[in-house]
């Protein structure tokens, strides 16, 4: 997983020439795309150090700016979207990690789904794109707490925690 993420990171620097030659051009014609790359970048993140990436960390890794102020930027809109694509990214990977024989991830994954559950209960979201996306959040946690679930009926949850 390391040598993936620094590949993945290498990449990282193409895009922000790309993003450079893109800070000239209409904003709004990039959203999907940018959603897309903060969701790569995330799950890089996440990957290495299994904890969520900031936004401002993001537009950093991009190369834009994080503040609407200072030209081309990153929105909190896109940064969110491409965090539930994180979301739903995470539930197969629990799935996957039980299938590989590593019964600790999946907990560990379950830990960092409901604690983002938590904060996006907070947000006040209109009926949009964004709440529909949110919406979609129920379910990876529900798939999650069913991977975990069944870890726990077979016995495996505990070799996990020995594992961990």
């Amino acid at each position: 997983v390391p040598k993936k993420c620094q590949k993945a990171r290498e990449h990282f620097g193409t895009v922000r020439t790309q993003m450079e030659s893109l800070k000239t051009k209409f904003h709004e014609h990039w959203r999907f795309v940018l959603q897309r790359l903060v969701f790569l970048a995330a799950f890089v993140v996440y990957l290495e150090s299994e904890t969520l990436v900031t936004r401002e960390a993001v537009a950093e890794i991009l190369g834009i700016e994080a503040d609407r102020e200072r030209g081309f930027h990153l929105d909190i809109e896109d940064y969110l979207s491409g965090v539930l694509t994180l979301a739903s990214e995470l539930a197969r990977l629990a799935v996957n990690s039980v299938t590989a024989g590593d019964y600790s991830r999946p907990l560990r994954i379950s830990t960092f789904i409901n604690e983002l559950d938590s904060g996006f209960r907070l947000l006040n979201l209109k009926n949009d794109s964004l709440r529909k996306r949110y919406d979609g959040l129920k379910y990876d946690v529900k798939k999650i707490e069913e991977v975990v679930y069944d870890l726990s009926i077979r016995g495996l949850n505990k070799e996990a925690v020995v594992g961990a």
